[in-house]
């Protein structure tokens, strides 16, 4: 049984560090897109940076939310 426990403690470990390691991720990509980091040309995609920059920074927020409220550690616990 003990070692259960600490295999099943190992992989949330894990799952916690690499759901900061994606919320960091998503939100730095959105910071980078909005600053024009990636030095692309104004034009008519420009919409599509600031969108897609803004998108990047909420879904890395709601992440952020749900990592640290716990919601993600019972997604898979019901089956």
């Amino acid at each position: 049984m003990s070692q259960e426990g600490n295999a099943n403690k190992g992989a949330n470990t894990a799952r916690t560090i690499f759901g900061i390691f994606m919320i960091v991720i998503y939100v730095g990509m959105g910071i980078l897109l909005l600053i024009n980091f990636f030095q692309w040309e104004s034009g008519p995609w420009e919409w599509l940076r600031w969108a897609g920059g803004i998108l990047l920074i909420v879904y890395g927020i709601w992440r952020g939310y749900r990592q640290f409220k716990g919601i993600d550690r019972n997604i898979g616990d019901e089956y």
